[in-house]
């Protein structure tokens, strides 16, 4: 079902229509309402993940078309219900990749809401209401308070945009193991999107970073743009074996298939 009565509002954006084009185009659908728990947002920015690209392109055989990607979303708040607090019109808020959960099980209650089994994806899910959910790449959003965070004013909402998906991404095993305190060193293999960011974190939460690489032509971008202290080509014996039990914690960045036990030689026995 792509709309009930309650979708009252017209909405531009762009969808991929089918599998074929591999593209997106204009489209004009309905959002809800703005519900008593909702917020409604005027979508400014939307990063892009190559989430997006294996949707647009049905890689996973999933995709239900037409399909609005974007799960990286940043805005201005127009409307908000009458169970909303904590926001207000004119916040600058941001909403990722989850659009609702049943709220109530186990993994909702610790924040968990990635493990229910009932969460629903910001785009390309079934919302409560039966109704397909379109993502970011659109003029206006309409989000569960659950689901929407605020943007500090100091964040320029363009650079907060991929924070909602590639940020949260590399900072949950961050926090989750300890990386949050200065004076430890941390490889991060990689250097696409999720490298970059888990490069600039680690800098700011004071920690040595050591870039691992395949491509030496990066070398010069991970040292003067983002500061990283190292800088290692993992297909350089050599500059491998220097580093070999230096590191406190590894992020692993690399979808491709490739080595694991080379990179796990440069961790230390025991962490930090």
């Amino acid at each position: 079902m792509e709309v009930t009565p309650n979708h009252t509002q017209t909405v531009t954006g762009w969808a991929a229509m089918d599998e074929g084009s591999g593209k997106v185009e204009p489209f004009i659908f309905k959002r809800r309402e703005n519900g008593v728990d909702d917020v409604t947002i005027k979508v400014q920015y939307c990063g892009m993940c190559h989430t997006d690209l294996h949707f647009i392109q049905n890689d996973w055989g999933i995709t239900m078309y037409p399909v609005v990607p974007g799960h990286e979303i940043t805005g201005v708040v127009t409307k908000v219900g009458a169970n909303v607090s904590g926001f207000e019109v004119g916040d600058r808020v941001g909403v990722g990749c989850i659009s609702a959960s049943c709220l109530d099980c186990e993994h909702c209650r610790r924040s968990e809401e990635n493990y229910c089994d009932k969460v629903t994806l910001t785009y390309n899910g079934v919302f409560w209401d039966g109704t397909v959910t379109y993502g970011g790449y659109s003029s206006v959003l309409v989000a569960d308070k659950r689901f929407v965070v605020r943007i500090p004013d100091n964040l320029p909402l363009d650079a907060a945009a991929p924070l909602l998906c590639a940020g949260i991404t590399v900072y949950s095993p961050m926090k989750r193991h300890g990386m949050l305190r200065s004076g430890g060193s941390l490889g991060v293999v990689g250097l696409g999107g999720l490298g970059h960011v888990a490069v600039k974190f680690g800098k700011a939460f004071g920690l040595r970073v050591a870039v691992i690489s395949t491509s030496p032509a990066k070398e010069r971008e991970a040292r003067e743009r983002l500061k990283a202290d190292d800088f290692i080509v993992s297909t350089n014996q050599k500059q491998m074996q220097a580093m070999t039990r230096s590191l406190d914690y590894i992020i692993d960045t690399v979808s491709a298939k490739h080595s694991l036990g080379p990179i796990l030689e440069l961790l230390k026995g025991r962490g930090p």
